[in-house]
């Protein structure tokens, strides 16, 4: 292989030349022709024992030359696109523009290459502080999550249902006065407020007693998943069985005992305000880094390849499906249960993908700018925390993961905290 030219066409592209001797090709259309000859027939010969010049001469001089050019271009091109010096965000468009047996092959190689971005001021960003006040309100929600748990649920003779309540009812919906398919059933719990049935159905409940029969007078929504019934006005004929009500533990020092590895409500209380306020400061810092970084990323000039945001995109898709597939869901699954389209599921990540991408290159040019170096230890120690975490051998995750790509991402995380470091929250 020779690299004949190197000539930026664009701004982050590049277009490489590059020129296949006539020895290596020959010695790739050779190889093409002795993968292929088994399944080769020619008259005259016995299936697979056609001699080349055979072969070529019956079906063209160039039989064999898509397949030599598969085999030995992307060697080449790599060989190409390294000795150039050059750092691809995208697998390179190849176009043969010659080829024959005396010369060889000439290629033109298309590549888009990583932005060279500035960031400048990356050092004193300022951000506003974040502040998060745990409440008495709060704290008495977290209770009533408790006193949930210990719930029962008690029939109800005394009042009519309300909001809130349970009731086992049997209905039959009728329309035009014609009972319809699929409004009929005996003996069903509803949760009064819950908004299971369509509007209306439920709020008609509220007031009634136990053993009271009455009708409902209800429309269904225009948009409704039967045609003969979208829009229409109906009757439905209910007789109430049953009401039950939550009734929830009182909140005492036997139920703290009970519920929790507290003696008493005031120390379940504390321990419980304690919890959310490690939570809030926690939530905190969480906001005030991404504040942080996002002044960051507000700092990056350069012209950024459009495939990179494309690429980051694509791949934030694959992790959802990486997320989904435990459950049994594959993200076309998803799509038709969220309504969405692939094209629209790609423009809801766009944004976040643009900020990833961003962050990523910031991050890089920070701990060049910075001289921040790896030692061979510190990988070897998140090689064995990666390990750890996936159950694996050291070994076998080297075999994954390149020790120069860890290092870089060690490397962009040190950056991140030197910017988080130097950052001034005010």
């Amino acid at each position: 292989m020779s690299l004949k030219s190197t000539e930026k066409i664009e701004t982050n592209k590049y277009e490489l030349e590059i020129e296949i001797s006539a020895e290596a090709f020959e010695a790739a259309v050779q190889s093409a022709y002795l993968k292929a000859k088994k399944n080769i027939s020619v008259a005259g010969f016995r299936k697979g024992h056609a001699p080349r010049k055979v072969v070529e001469k019956e079906y063209g001089e160039g039989v064999f030359y898509e397949d030599a050019l598969n085999a030995i271009l992307p060697a080449e091109v790599d060989t190409a696109v390294e000795e150039a010096g050059l750092e691809l965000v995208d697998r390179p468009s190849v176009e043969v523009t010659e080829v024959s047996k005396e010369k060889g092959a000439a290629v033109k190689v298309t590549c888009i290459t990583k932005p060279e971005i500035e960031i400048k001021d990356y050092k004193g960003i300022e951000v506003e502080k974040s502040v998060k006040t745990v409440s008495d309100e709060d704290v008495d929600h977290e209770i009533e999550h408790l006193r949930e748990k210990g719930m029962r649920r008690i029939t109800v003779e005394d009042r009519p249902a309300q909001n809130g309540d349970d009731v086992v009812i049997d209905f039959e919906g009728f329309k035009d006065n014609v009972a319809f398919e699929g409004g009929k059933a005996e003996k069903f719990t509803l949760s009064l407020g819950s908004g299971q049935f369509i509007p209306g159905f439920e709020e008609q409940i509220v007031g009634h007693n136990t053993g009271d029969e009455f009708d409902i007078n209800v429309t269904f929504p225009e948009d409704y998943g039967a045609a003969d019934l979208a829009g229409a006005p109906v009757v439905f004929k209910i007789k109430l069985h049953e009401i039950t009500a939550k009734e929830l533990p009182e909140l005492d020092d036997d139920f703290v005992k009970d519920q929790s590895e507290f003696d008493t409500v005031d120390e379940l209380k504390a321990d419980i305000r304690a919890k959310l306020e490690e939570s809030a400061k926690k939530s905190c810092e969480q906001e005030e880094e991404n504040k942080i970084l996002d002044e960051l990323i507000a700092k990056v000039e350069g012209e950024i390849p459009e495939v990179m945001y494309e690429r980051r995109t694509d791949e934030m898709i694959e992790e959802l499906g990486q997320r989904l597939a435990p459950q049994g869901v594959s993200v076309d699954m998803y799509l038709q249960y969220t309504g969405m389209t692939m094209d629209s599921l790609k423009t809801m990540y766009r944004e976040q993908a643009e900020k990833q991408v961003k962050l990523r290159l910031a991050l890089e040019k920070i701990s060049t700018l910075e001289a921040i170096e790896v030692t061979d230890d510190e990988a070897e120690e998140e090689f064995k925390k990666m390990a750890d975490n996936y159950n694996m051998d050291v070994e076998q995750v080297k075999g994954y993961v390149s020790a120069d790509a860890l290092k870089k991402d060690i490397a962009v995380g040190k950056a991140a905290e030197l910017v988080k470091k130097e950052a001034v929250i005010k």
